[in-house]
């Protein structure tokens, strides 16, 4: 199992600079703080997603051996209802407390840019780009051994 941990390290840091800082400065922290709210429903919601989003992506990532496209499929499963709750609480909701309102315009913007991201990766999985970042094809395609 440790192989394949360090396996998906070496994948995450041969992805792109900015999709790391994206995804560690921005992403994982801005889901992870709806654990700090979950007395509000949005707050359980995110943190529903997220969890969602988690359980997904680490078996996903273990078995692919690395970051795969495959990996923004749970993205589009969590993010899409989320997102619509969201709007719909924004847009309808007059209860809703500044905190509340922050979070949730919070959530909506970051995982709908992010959901512009999984989007792509997702169509571009499903037409058969399925290889992982510095992963066993990516060492074929430059020669070097298995």
């Amino acid at each position: 199992m440790t192989t394949r941990w360090a396996d998906c390290h070496r994948s995450f840091q041969a992805i792109p600079l900015w999709v790391r800082v994206w995804v560690l400065a921005v992403l994982i922290p801005v889901n992870a703080s709806t654990f700090w709210f979950l007395d509000s429903r949005i707050g359980q919601a995110g943190a529903a997603a997220a969890v969602l989003v988690v359980a997904a992506n680490v078996p996903i990532m273990l078995l692919e051996r690395g970051v795969s496209r495959l990996m923004a499929l749970p993205h589009l499963v969590a993010w899409i209802p989320l997102l619509a709750w969201l709007a719909a609480l924004l847009a309808f909701d007059a209860t809703l407390t500044v905190s509340e309102t922050r979070l949730a315009m919070m959530l909506a913007v970051v995982n709908g840019i992010s959901l512009v991201f999984d989007t792509i990766d997702s169509v571009r999985w499903l037409c058969g780009q399925r290889d992982v970042a510095c992963g066993p094809a990516a060492a074929t395609r430059r020669g070097e051994a298995q």
